[in-house]
């Protein structure tokens, strides 16, 4: 290749992760030419150092908290995890770091991959700079940019002297530390304390907040917090790290207290930031490293042929959204290209990320697993709804107690009073995963509470807890 080369698509996708996989897919299905590029693996952080390896890690973790507390078996789950067949087991779900599957996929779709860093160029061009030389590419409708975010690491002197972990080094290291740090109180600091713990890490978690899963109601992370003391882990909240140091194999962390713990590695866990500092957002007068302003369309501000999905745009940090994000600007783009009218009037058409400002879910997989869906209480009263809280014990559910011996968990509703339907719900206990998305439909599809009276919950499930806020609510 030369670097005077040029190829023209109909649309250019930067970053094969799940959510150019999904523009893609889009695209293609609309008959539209379609180059993706990616600089690192098919199938982007989700697919190797993210949900799938997480979620790897942490089911065999919850399958035996959740056996441990039904009679007649917990005997049986009392031993050590086996940490070898864990990580085998995530192993296998990051295909080993290998994307031959994922590039066949791209294959079979009609997609064209370019390997290597790929960078704006000016209006409707991206340059390939490839083991082969540059190539140029062209887009006669779009270019979009699913380039995600990367770990952010805070600004302590030497840190980069330490090699702390991210989230990468934390979803793929290939030995179980015997001492380890976690710096942060989101999802990725919870979630990874609960999994190494498990499998037999001494797990410090300092958390500079006052709690955990600060972007959740508050109950949900006091009992995360409670949970995951009473599993072994020391967790401190109200913590900063004032500086970090490594002594031989030994990573030493010194609180903003004067505390000196030790340990064999520190993750920091503490936040995120766009992958697009250095993708040539500076030709089209955009600020490289930002996250990226875009419409309902997913149409960056300012343009009609540039579109940002999924984190980069910074409007949900989540692989789910963004292939959802992803679905609508490959039916948004579509559009425009064959000159049909979007449907810009309806909120909830084919062509408007709607959910991402109103019924956005999220399920965090500790122990017990803390599930959400929309705007929590404080949120819905700072945008100024007239709301109403309701609570209740998921204890009190037969199907709960059924599940775990000793169930503990709460559920809550918040419901508009004008209109009477839920602007949020918020599950934490064992398996509520799998109860999101009967409140996720509720919030989406803005279901009268009146009419949820008939949406009859199967006996004795833990599903039973919509009876009980539906009861709550009336009274």
């Amino acid at each position: 290749m030369t670097e005077t080369e040029s190829i023209a698509y109909d649309v250019v996708v930067l970053g094969a992760g799940p959510v150019g996989e999904n523009v893609a897919d889009r695209t293609r299905a609309a008959g539209l030419s379609t180059a993706v590029v990616e600089s690192e693996l098919v199938g982007g952080e989700c697919s190797y150092w993210a949900c799938m390896p997480s979620k790897a890690l942490l089911r065999p973790v919850i399958a035996r908290a959740d056996a441990r507390r039904v009679p007649g078996l917990r005997q049986a789950v009392q031993g050590p995890l086996d940490a070898p067949a864990v990580l085998a087991h995530r192993d296998y779900y990051t295909s080993h770091w290998k994307d031959d599957g994922q590039v066949g996929w791209l294959d079979g779709i009609g997609a064209d991959l370019y390997r290597g860093h790929g960078r704006l160029a000016g209006p409707r061009t991206v340059t390939v700079e490839g083991a082969d030389g540059t190539q140029v590419l062209t887009a006669r409708h779009a270019v979009v940019v699913c380039t995600g975010s990367r770990a952010l690491l805070p600004d302590l002197p030497g840190l980069d002297q330490v090699k702390p972990w991210t989230s990468r080094e934390a979803t793929s290291a290939h030995a179980v530390p015997g001492r380890l740090v976690v710096v942060g109180g989101g999802v990725v600091a919870t979630e990874m304390a609960t999994a190494w713990q498990a499998l037999g890490s001494q797990v410090t978690l300092l958390v500079r907040g006052k709690g955990l899963l600060p972007r959740m109601e508050s109950f949900a992370g006091e009992l995360v917090a409670e949970a995951l003391t009473e599993a072994g882990v020391d967790v401190r909240t109200g913590t900063s790290v004032a500086s970090v140091t490594r002594e031989g194999s030994t990573v030493v962390a010194m609180t903003d207290a004067g505390d000196r713990i030790e340990a064999d590695e520190i993750l920091f866990a503490t936040g995120r930031a766009p992958r697009t500092d250095d993708i040539g957002l500076d030709t089209l007068g955009l600020e490289p490293g930002s996250w990226l302003e875009v419409d309902d369309s997913l149409w960056v501000t300012g343009s009609d042929w540039l579109y940002a999905v999924g984190d980069a745009n910074h409007r949900a940090l989540l692989t789910h959204q963004g292939k959802y994000q992803a679905r609508i600007a490959g039916a948004a783009i579509a559009a425009r290209a064959a000159g049909v009218p979007l449907l810009e009037s309806d909120p909830w058409g084919a062509h408007a990320a709607t959910a991402d400002h109103s019924a956005v879910p999220q399920v965090v997989f500790t122990d017990p697993e803390a599930a959400a869906v929309g705007l929590s209480l404080a949120e819905a009263e700072q945008a100024g709804h007239r709301v109403r809280a309701v609570d209740v014990d998921m204890a009190s559910v037969a199907g709960a107690g059924l599940y775990a011996d000793g169930y503990r968990g709460k559920a809550r509703m918040v419901v508009d009073i004008n209109r009477e339907i839920l602007l949020g719900v918020t599950f934490v206990g064992p398996g509520v995963g799998e109860l999101i998305h009967s409140a996720t439909i509720a919030v989406a599809g803005q279901v009268p509470i009146s009419r949820l009276w008939h949406a009859v919950p199967s006996y004795p499930t833990v599903s039973e807890v919509w009876l009980r806020l539906l009861e709550a609510y009336r009274g």
